[in-house]
Protein backbone atom coordinates (compact mmCIF):
# COMPACT_ATOMS: atom_id res chain seq x y z
CA UNK A 1 0.00 0.00 0.00
CA UNK A 2 1.23 3.57 -0.55
CA UNK A 3 -0.42 6.25 1.59
CA UNK A 4 -0.81 10.25 1.58
CA UNK A 5 -0.95 12.35 4.07
CA UNK A 6 -1.94 15.87 3.31
CA UNK A 7 -1.13 18.59 6.17
CA UNK A 8 1.67 16.01 7.73
CA UNK A 9 2.91 18.86 10.06
CA UNK A 10 -0.18 19.41 12.35
CA UNK A 11 -0.91 16.99 14.90
CA UNK A 12 -3.31 14.88 13.57
CA UNK A 13 -0.79 14.31 10.36
CA UNK A 14 1.76 13.43 13.29
CA UNK A 15 -0.18 10.75 14.48
CA UNK A 16 -1.02 9.60 11.48
CA UNK A 17 2.43 9.08 10.04
CA UNK A 18 3.80 7.81 13.66
CA UNK A 19 0.66 5.16 13.23
CA UNK A 20 1.32 4.46 9.56
CA UNK A 21 5.19 3.95 9.77
CA UNK A 22 4.62 1.25 11.59
CA UNK A 23 1.62 -0.57 10.03
CA UNK A 24 2.26 -4.01 8.32
CA UNK A 25 0.66 -3.34 5.07
CA UNK A 26 2.14 0.24 4.19
CA UNK A 27 5.20 0.09 1.84
CA UNK A 28 5.53 3.87 0.98
CA UNK A 29 4.51 7.04 2.71
CA UNK A 30 4.17 10.17 1.26
CA UNK A 31 3.63 13.44 3.29
CA UNK A 32 2.35 16.83 1.75
CA UNK A 33 2.17 20.07 2.74
CA UNK A 34 1.33 23.93 1.21
CA UNK A 35 2.96 25.37 3.50
CA UNK A 36 6.21 23.53 3.90
CA UNK A 37 6.87 21.48 1.28
CA UNK A 38 10.49 21.18 0.26
CA UNK A 39 11.60 21.14 4.04
CA UNK A 40 12.24 17.58 5.59
CA UNK A 41 9.34 16.50 7.72
CA UNK A 42 12.28 14.72 10.17
CA UNK A 43 14.13 18.36 10.50
CA UNK A 44 11.02 19.97 11.90
CA UNK A 45 10.11 16.92 14.37
CA UNK A 46 13.67 15.48 14.90
CA UNK A 47 12.09 12.80 17.74
CA UNK A 48 10.28 11.04 14.74
CA UNK A 49 13.65 10.45 12.90
CA UNK A 50 14.00 6.42 12.42
CA UNK A 51 14.22 5.33 9.14
CA UNK A 52 15.71 7.84 6.85
CA UNK A 53 13.87 11.16 6.15
CA UNK A 54 10.65 12.24 4.45
CA UNK A 55 10.92 15.53 2.16
CA UNK A 56 7.30 17.33 2.00
CA UNK A 57 5.58 17.56 -1.34
CA UNK A 58 3.57 19.98 -2.75
CA UNK A 59 0.39 19.13 -3.61
CA UNK A 60 -0.33 17.32 -7.40
CA UNK A 61 -3.96 15.91 -7.02
CA UNK A 62 -3.91 14.41 -10.58
CA UNK A 63 -0.49 12.41 -9.49
CA UNK A 64 -1.73 11.78 -6.22
CA UNK A 65 -4.96 10.30 -7.06
CA UNK A 66 -3.65 7.69 -9.15
CA UNK A 67 -0.19 6.24 -7.32
CA UNK A 68 -1.45 6.43 -4.15
CA UNK A 69 -3.78 3.71 -2.83
CA UNK A 70 -5.17 6.04 0.35
CA UNK A 71 -4.88 9.71 1.15
CA UNK A 72 -5.66 11.28 4.50
CA UNK A 73 -6.28 14.62 4.47
CA UNK A 74 -5.36 16.32 8.29
CA UNK A 75 -5.97 19.93 6.94
CA UNK A 76 -8.29 22.68 8.57
CA UNK A 77 -11.83 23.44 7.49
CA UNK A 78 -12.07 24.68 4.69
CA UNK A 79 -9.62 23.23 2.97
CA UNK A 80 -11.14 19.44 1.71
CA UNK A 81 -14.32 20.38 0.91
CA UNK A 82 -12.30 22.53 -2.15
CA UNK A 83 -9.22 19.35 -2.29
CA UNK A 84 -11.49 16.41 -1.90
CA UNK A 85 -12.87 16.95 -5.47
CA UNK A 86 -9.37 17.06 -7.21
CA UNK A 87 -9.08 13.67 -5.85
CA UNK A 88 -11.52 11.40 -6.41
CA UNK A 89 -12.24 9.38 -9.29
CA UNK A 90 -8.78 8.10 -9.48
CA UNK A 91 -7.30 5.17 -7.76
CA UNK A 92 -7.17 6.36 -4.56
CA UNK A 93 -9.63 5.79 -1.28
CA UNK A 94 -9.89 9.34 0.69
CA UNK A 95 -9.97 9.65 4.16
CA UNK A 96 -10.85 13.12 5.79
CA UNK A 97 -10.06 14.21 9.19
CA UNK A 98 -11.74 17.48 8.90
CA UNK A 99 -15.04 18.73 9.17
CA UNK A 100 -15.22 19.57 5.40
CA UNK A 101 -17.16 16.45 4.78
CA UNK A 102 -19.11 15.13 7.89
CA UNK A 103 -22.44 17.04 7.58
CA UNK A 104 -25.13 16.55 4.64
CA UNK A 105 -26.49 19.29 4.51
CA UNK A 106 -24.78 22.53 2.68
CA UNK A 107 -26.80 24.77 4.23
CA UNK A 108 -25.99 23.48 7.63
CA UNK A 109 -22.09 23.39 6.91
CA UNK A 110 -22.26 27.20 6.14
CA UNK A 111 -24.24 27.74 8.86
CA UNK A 112 -21.61 26.27 11.66
CA UNK A 113 -18.78 26.42 10.10
CA UNK A 114 -19.30 29.67 7.81
CA UNK A 115 -17.06 28.50 4.93
CA UNK A 116 -18.19 27.25 1.11
CA UNK A 117 -19.21 23.69 1.37
CA UNK A 118 -17.98 20.90 -0.84
CA UNK A 119 -19.97 20.14 -3.98
CA UNK A 120 -23.67 18.42 -2.87
CA UNK A 121 -22.66 15.38 -5.26
CA UNK A 122 -19.62 14.63 -3.45
CA UNK A 123 -21.22 14.93 0.21
CA UNK A 124 -23.98 12.29 -1.35
CA UNK A 125 -20.65 9.45 -1.63
CA UNK A 126 -19.02 10.23 1.22
CA UNK A 127 -20.02 8.08 4.43
CA UNK A 128 -19.38 8.75 7.72
CA UNK A 129 -16.44 6.96 9.98
CA UNK A 130 -17.78 5.97 12.57
CA UNK A 131 -16.44 2.27 12.46
CA UNK A 132 -18.80 0.62 15.43
CA UNK A 133 -21.86 2.05 14.00
CA UNK A 134 -21.26 2.26 10.23
CA UNK A 135 -18.25 -0.54 9.62
CA UNK A 136 -20.45 -2.08 6.46
CA UNK A 137 -20.58 1.38 4.77
CA UNK A 138 -17.19 1.73 5.59
CA UNK A 139 -15.63 -1.02 3.71
CA UNK A 140 -17.43 -0.32 0.99
CA UNK A 141 -17.14 3.58 0.52
CA UNK A 142 -14.70 5.49 -1.46
CA UNK A 143 -14.28 8.70 0.42
CA UNK A 144 -14.96 8.60 4.33
CA UNK A 145 -15.11 11.68 6.68
CA UNK A 146 -13.59 10.81 9.53
CA UNK A 147 -16.01 11.46 12.79
CA UNK A 148 -14.72 14.82 15.05
CA UNK A 149 -13.75 14.53 18.08
CA UNK A 150 -16.75 15.29 20.59
CA UNK A 151 -18.80 13.52 18.60
CA UNK A 152 -17.13 10.19 18.71
CA UNK A 153 -16.65 10.36 22.33
CA UNK A 154 -20.40 11.60 22.57
CA UNK A 155 -21.86 9.57 20.24
CA UNK A 156 -20.16 5.91 21.33
CA UNK A 157 -21.34 6.92 24.31
CA UNK A 158 -25.03 7.79 23.36
CA UNK A 159 -25.74 4.83 20.67
CA UNK A 160 -27.18 1.96 22.58
CA UNK A 161 -29.67 4.19 24.47
CA UNK A 162 -30.52 6.53 21.49
CA UNK A 163 -30.49 3.48 19.04
CA UNK A 164 -32.38 1.52 21.10
CA UNK A 165 -34.78 4.25 21.76
CA UNK A 166 -34.41 3.34 25.27
CA UNK A 167 -34.21 7.47 26.35
CA UNK A 168 -36.10 10.49 25.65
CA UNK A 169 -34.00 11.88 22.58
CA UNK A 170 -35.07 15.61 23.47
CA UNK A 171 -34.06 15.54 26.95
CA UNK A 172 -29.59 14.87 26.25
CA UNK A 173 -27.15 17.50 27.79
CA UNK A 174 -23.76 16.54 27.07
CA UNK A 175 -20.87 18.34 28.90
CA UNK A 176 -17.51 17.76 27.73
CA UNK A 177 -14.30 18.69 28.46
CA UNK A 178 -11.10 18.33 26.06
CA UNK A 179 -7.03 19.01 26.84
CA UNK A 180 -5.53 22.01 24.73
CA UNK A 181 -4.18 19.42 21.44
CA UNK A 182 -8.00 19.41 20.21
CA UNK A 183 -6.95 23.12 19.16
CA UNK A 184 -4.46 22.00 16.80
CA UNK A 185 -0.81 23.19 16.52
CA UNK A 186 -0.90 27.08 15.52
CA UNK A 187 -0.64 28.85 18.43
CA UNK A 188 -3.80 31.28 20.04
CA UNK A 189 -4.33 33.51 23.19
CA UNK A 190 -6.86 30.72 24.41
CA UNK A 191 -4.39 28.09 24.21
CA UNK A 192 -1.32 30.04 25.43
CA UNK A 193 0.50 28.66 28.43
CA UNK A 194 -0.01 31.60 30.73
CA UNK A 195 -3.94 31.41 29.87
CA UNK A 196 -4.40 28.02 30.30
CA UNK A 197 -2.44 26.89 33.16
CA UNK A 198 -4.27 26.23 36.29
CA UNK A 199 -7.59 27.55 34.13
CA UNK A 200 -10.35 25.87 33.48
CA UNK A 201 -12.67 27.77 30.52
CA UNK A 202 -15.76 26.77 28.69
CA UNK A 203 -16.13 28.12 25.15
CA UNK A 204 -18.04 28.19 21.81
CA UNK A 205 -21.44 28.05 23.94
CA UNK A 206 -24.14 26.72 21.94
CA UNK A 207 -22.13 27.21 18.62
CA UNK A 208 -19.75 24.45 18.68
CA UNK A 209 -19.49 23.24 15.12
CA UNK A 210 -19.92 19.91 16.50
CA UNK A 211 -23.26 20.40 17.37
CA UNK A 212 -24.96 19.56 14.10
CA UNK A 213 -22.70 16.50 13.53
CA UNK A 214 -23.89 15.04 16.82
CA UNK A 215 -27.09 15.60 15.80
CA UNK A 216 -27.50 14.12 12.35
CA UNK A 217 -26.31 10.67 13.65
CA UNK A 218 -28.95 11.08 16.23
CA UNK A 219 -31.71 11.40 13.90
CA UNK A 220 -30.39 8.21 12.27
CA UNK A 221 -30.58 6.40 14.97
CA UNK A 222 -33.90 7.97 16.05
CA UNK A 223 -36.04 10.18 13.78
CA UNK A 224 -37.58 12.14 16.98
CA UNK A 225 -34.58 12.88 17.81
CA UNK A 226 -34.55 16.93 18.96
CA UNK A 227 -31.79 19.67 19.00
CA UNK A 228 -28.88 18.67 21.85
CA UNK A 229 -27.65 20.83 24.55
CA UNK A 230 -23.86 20.37 23.98
CA UNK A 231 -20.81 22.63 26.02
CA UNK A 232 -17.01 22.04 25.55
CA UNK A 233 -14.75 23.46 27.81
CA UNK A 234 -10.65 23.64 27.69
CA UNK A 235 -8.69 22.02 30.70
CA UNK A 236 -5.09 22.87 31.13
CA UNK A 237 -3.75 18.94 29.72
CA UNK A 238 -2.22 17.97 26.42
CA UNK A 239 -4.35 15.63 25.29
CA UNK A 240 -8.17 13.75 26.57
CA UNK A 241 -12.11 14.04 26.49
CA UNK A 242 -14.24 13.57 29.11
CA UNK A 243 -17.69 13.67 28.09
CA UNK A 244 -20.35 13.21 30.85
CA UNK A 245 -23.95 12.92 29.26
CA UNK A 246 -26.98 13.30 30.83
CA UNK A 247 -30.94 11.94 29.19
CA UNK A 248 -34.04 10.87 30.73
CA UNK A 249 -35.10 6.88 30.40
CA UNK A 250 -38.00 5.93 29.32
CA UNK A 251 -38.64 3.27 31.28
CA UNK A 252 -36.53 1.69 34.59
CA UNK A 253 -33.93 0.45 33.72
CA UNK A 254 -31.61 -0.35 36.55
CA UNK A 255 -27.43 0.10 35.64
CA UNK A 256 -26.86 -3.10 35.39
CA UNK A 257 -29.47 -3.59 32.98
CA UNK A 258 -27.77 -0.68 30.44
CA UNK A 259 -24.67 -1.77 30.97
CA UNK A 260 -25.37 -5.65 29.79
CA UNK A 261 -27.09 -3.89 27.01
CA UNK A 262 -23.56 -1.61 26.42
CA UNK A 263 -21.69 -4.54 27.01
CA UNK A 264 -23.58 -6.81 24.52
CA UNK A 265 -23.57 -4.05 21.91
CA UNK A 266 -19.76 -3.77 22.05
CA UNK A 267 -18.41 -6.74 22.94
CA UNK A 268 -17.82 -7.69 19.02
CA UNK A 269 -15.69 -3.78 18.81
CA UNK A 270 -12.70 -3.87 20.17
CA UNK A 271 -11.51 -0.36 20.46
CA UNK A 272 -14.79 0.34 23.20
CA UNK A 273 -14.38 -1.11 26.69
CA UNK A 274 -17.44 -0.83 29.67
CA UNK A 275 -16.86 -0.84 32.67
CA UNK A 276 -17.98 -2.64 35.43
CA UNK A 277 -20.74 -1.39 37.92
CA UNK A 278 -19.66 1.96 39.97
CA UNK A 279 -16.47 2.26 37.84
CA UNK A 280 -15.72 4.82 36.26
CA UNK A 281 -13.02 6.13 33.14
CA UNK A 282 -10.68 9.32 33.02
CA UNK A 283 -8.82 10.61 30.20
CA UNK A 284 -5.53 8.71 31.31
CA UNK A 285 -6.69 5.58 30.90
CA UNK A 286 -7.08 5.82 26.90
CA UNK A 287 -3.76 7.88 27.03
CA UNK A 288 -1.87 7.37 23.41
CA UNK A 289 -4.65 4.47 21.98
CA UNK A 290 -7.67 4.17 19.99
CA UNK A 291 -10.02 3.37 23.00
CA UNK A 292 -12.88 4.54 24.30
CA UNK A 293 -13.97 3.75 27.81
CA UNK A 294 -17.35 4.51 28.78
CA UNK A 295 -18.99 4.05 32.55
CA UNK A 296 -22.71 4.58 33.37
CA UNK A 297 -25.06 4.72 36.35
CA UNK A 298 -29.07 5.34 36.40
CA UNK A 299 -30.08 7.72 39.29
CA UNK A 300 -33.25 5.44 40.42
CA UNK A 301 -34.58 9.09 41.93
CA UNK A 302 -34.81 10.93 38.73
CA UNK A 303 -34.79 7.92 35.86
CA UNK A 304 -31.75 9.85 34.34
CA UNK A 305 -28.70 7.81 33.15
CA UNK A 306 -25.56 9.52 33.58
CA UNK A 307 -22.99 8.28 30.92
CA UNK A 308 -19.00 8.98 31.02
CA UNK A 309 -17.08 8.48 27.74
CA UNK A 310 -13.42 8.90 27.11
CA UNK A 311 -11.20 9.60 24.19
CA UNK A 312 -7.64 10.53 23.53
CA UNK A 313 -8.64 13.01 20.89
CA UNK A 314 -5.46 12.57 18.80
CA UNK A 315 -5.95 9.49 18.07
CA UNK A 316 -10.06 7.74 18.30
CA UNK A 317 -10.89 11.16 18.34
CA UNK A 318 -8.64 11.31 14.86
CA UNK A 319 -5.41 9.49 13.32
CA UNK A 320 -6.05 6.10 14.87
CA UNK A 321 -9.91 6.43 14.39
CA UNK A 322 -8.89 7.42 10.47
CA UNK A 323 -6.17 4.35 10.57
CA UNK A 324 -8.95 1.70 11.58
CA UNK A 325 -11.19 3.29 8.77
CA UNK A 326 -8.37 2.29 6.51
CA UNK A 327 -8.18 -1.35 7.84
CA UNK A 328 -11.75 -1.63 7.21
CA UNK A 329 -11.55 0.13 3.59
CA UNK A 330 -9.10 -2.46 2.99
CA UNK A 331 -10.03 -5.37 4.83
CA UNK A 332 -7.56 -5.59 7.22
CA UNK A 333 -7.65 -6.63 10.14
CA UNK A 334 -9.45 -3.90 12.62
CA UNK A 335 -6.55 -3.89 15.06
CA UNK A 336 -3.82 -3.86 12.57
CA UNK A 337 -1.17 -0.93 13.29
CA UNK A 338 -2.65 0.56 16.07
CA UNK A 339 -1.38 0.46 19.92
CA UNK A 340 -3.31 -2.70 21.97
CA UNK A 341 -2.52 -0.42 25.25
CA UNK A 342 -2.82 2.75 26.25
CA UNK A 343 0.60 5.05 27.68
CA UNK A 344 0.75 5.53 31.42
CA UNK A 345 1.33 7.66 33.32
Amino acid sequence: MKAGIVGATGYGGIELFRLLTSHSQIDALTLFSSSQAGEYFEDIYNQLNVDGKHQLEDLNPEKMKEDLDVIFLATPAGVSSNLTPKLVGGHAKVIDLSGDLRLKDSSTYEKWYKKEPAPGSLLDQTTYGLPEWNKEAIEKADVIANPGCYPTAALLGLGPVVEGQLADPSSIVIDAKSGVSGAGKNPNPITHFAHTQENFQIYKVNKHQHIPEVEQQLKQWNPEAKPITFSTHLVPMTRGIMATIYLSLNEDFSTQDLLDRYTSYYESHPFVRVREEGEFPCTKDVYGSNYCDIGLTVDERTRRVTIVSVIDNLMKGAASQAVQNMNLLFGYEEREGLPLLPTYP
